[in-house]
């Protein structure tokens, strides 16, 4: 426990700054006005554009959402893993893991409500390891691709 320590006060590392357009901009998806006509639906992604409800209830995780299906390939004409078509189940949770693992690393709101719907999608099954794999290497790039770069601007 950091409470029996001694020492100077432990300070955790500043998150650095995450930028959502810097973000879309890197990873070259473009958004979109949303159109549907379903007021449930947070928002979608159809080839490499997003569109997220003006009134979704969490914008952010929802943002991550649907880029991570853009990034995990679940948008493209040829989404296919390990030759076969993915579920849409498994879409899903892998769509919604890298929400999770955005949200938790930048330390934004949202992370208890992905849980729930990672396991509801699951029905009780397991993610693949190569899922996880997956689901681990979107959430890097996108976390990375929000972030300011060396070089890029400002002081580090």
């Amino acid at each position: 426990m950091l409470s029996q320590t001694s020492g100077a006060d432990y300070e955790p590392p500043a998150i650095p700054q995450w930028d959502r357009a810097r973000a879309l901009r890197t990873l070259e998806v473009e958004e979109s006005p949303f159109e549907m006509m379903n007021g449930n639906c947070q928002g979608y992604a159809k080839g490499r554009q997003i569109a997220v409800n003006p009134v979704a209830q969490m914008p952010a995780k929802t943002t991550f959402h649907e880029v991570a299906h853009i990034e995990l390939g679940h948008t493209s004409e040829s989404a296919v893993n390990e030759s076969e078509t993915l579920p849409r189940s498994l879409k899903e949770a892998e769509a919604e893991a890298v929400a999770l693992l955005c949200l938790e690393s930048l330390g934004m709101d949202g992370a208890e409500y992905c849980r729930g719907y990672i396991q509801s999608w699951l029905a009780g099954a397991e993610i693949p390891e190569r899922s996880a794999q997956r689901v681990f290497a979107v959430a890097d790039r996108l976390i990375k691709a929000g972030r300011e770069q060396q070089g890029e601007g400002g002081v580090q």
